[in-house]
């Protein structure tokens, strides 16, 4: 049994607990419900009669429930440690597709993605919580395969939602999207690390960490998210429009992307416990600069499909090393820590593609490429401070 945090300073716990299996389940539902929501979209539009404009706000909607609830989840965190914060916010998560499945008018809509967002955000900061608490636990990095698993639940929900939809109705791909995320949460359940607080933490009030090391990771999380969010939202566009390519090879840039930037989240656990947390910083960083400029620079779209990729072997395991290195900021709760490293960066895949779309409009997809290099440049300036990190896994140096 691993149900609390109580293995031996310094000793490497095996490769597989119940404590990781669980943290990687909820990692795995987390992403699911979110891909399940991806498909469903259109039909939220159509329902409720949005425009563009319209469904693009409800999508703002969606990002500040995010950013209202993240630190609220930290602070919650801290007090009652994670184990119970991730039960509540996946409990509440349940019901929120089913709501906006339902949702018979524009306001009742946007509580519902509201709240879908808040509750999504809210567990995403206590599942990333509660990893630090499994690789403190173990001795030993999980952190990126339990990105990985998030990837992959929401290429699950992502991909079979159309499918599902198709043969069940909108209502019947919600109500199995809802059974399906239940039994990944029942299974978590009797698993999930019990990482409770000190006896007197509960007494502290809980404020906004005063010193700088939290916010500077964030800013790393953050300069990390912007080229994922950019890659994510343009990259198809960008071969289309700039590279001239055809609809189908416009299409697998972000495939190279995603692909990578999985296998690399599912390896980066054993890359990071062998050469440590800086190491693995730089060396993911110097891969995304070269990728971003070798599609901003592509004289067609194969190279730049290449670019990309090269992108998702950089950017996979960098917003993990960031929080895991939040986690363990010496003196400060790791879920305070995570609540500003989370954050920063979500608010920047909120803020970033709009402001990208803005630019690109007036000055092309190519030179944004080109210039958000610097961003990736500013993490490298920083990555002594991946260093945090080092010590769950014991990893080199």
């Amino acid at each position: 049994m691993d149900s609390h945090v109580n293995a031996p300073s310094g000793v490497r716990r095996g490769f597989l607990t119940r404590s990781r299996a669980a943290v990687s389940l909820l990692f795995l539902m987390n992403g699911f419900v979110v891909g399940c929501w991806a498909p469903k979209i259109p039909d939220f539009a159509e329902r409720l009669g949005l425009s563009k404009f319209e469904l693009g706000l409800m999508i703002i909607v969606f990002g500040v429930g995010s950013l209202v609830m993240m630190p609220i989840a930290g602070a919650q965190i801290a007090r009652h440690g994670s184990r119970v914060v991730v039960r509540a916010t996946a409990v509440c998560v349940l019901p929120l597709l089913l709501a906006l499945t339902l949702a018979p008018n524009v306001i009742t809509g946007a509580i519902a993605l509201f709240l879908f967002g808040g509750f999504i955000g809210a567990m995403d900061v206590a599942m990333n919580a509660n990893a630090v608490s499994v690789e403190q636990s173990m001795r030993r990095a999980i952190m990126s395969s339990c990105h990985a698993f998030w990837s992959l639940g929401g290429l699950i929900g992502s991909g079979l939602g159309g499918i599902v939809i198709a043969k069940l109705g909108i209502l019947g791909h919600a109500q199995l999207a809802t059974v399906l995320a239940a039994i990944f949460l029942a299974l978590a359940w009797p698993m999930i690390l019990a990482d409770p607080p000190h006896p007197d933490a509960k007494k502290e009030k809980t404020r906004l960490p005063m010193v700088p090391l939290p916010w500077l990771l964030g800013l790393m999380a953050l300069f990390s998210m912007v080229p994922e969010g950019a890659v994510l939202d343009w990259g198809a566009l960008y071969l289309r429009q700039e590279m001239n390519a055809s609809v189908a090879l416009s299409g697998l840039g972000f495939a190279a992307f995603s692909a990578t930037m999985a296998i690399m989240r599912f390896a980066g656990d054993l890359v990071r416990d062998r050469l440590g947390g800086v190491k693995t910083l730089r060396v993911c960083t110097l891969f995304a600069i070269a990728g971003m400029l070798l599609a901003s620079f592509a004289p067609d779209a194969e190279i730049a499909i290449l670019g990309f990729a090269l992108c998702g072997i950089g950017i996979s395991n960098m917003v993990p090393i960031a929080f895991s290195a939040a986690g363990n900021i010496p003196g400060l709760k790791p879920g305070i820590g995570i609540s500003v490293v989370t954050t920063m960066g979500y608010s920047g895949m909120l803020v970033a593609p709009s402001v990208i779309g803005f630019v690109a409009e007036h000055v092309g997809f190519a030179v944004v490429f080109m210039a958000l290099p610097v961003l990736l440049l500013v993490v490298l300036l920083f990555s002594k401070l991946a260093h945090y990190a080092d010590g769950v896994s014991g990893g080199g140096h």
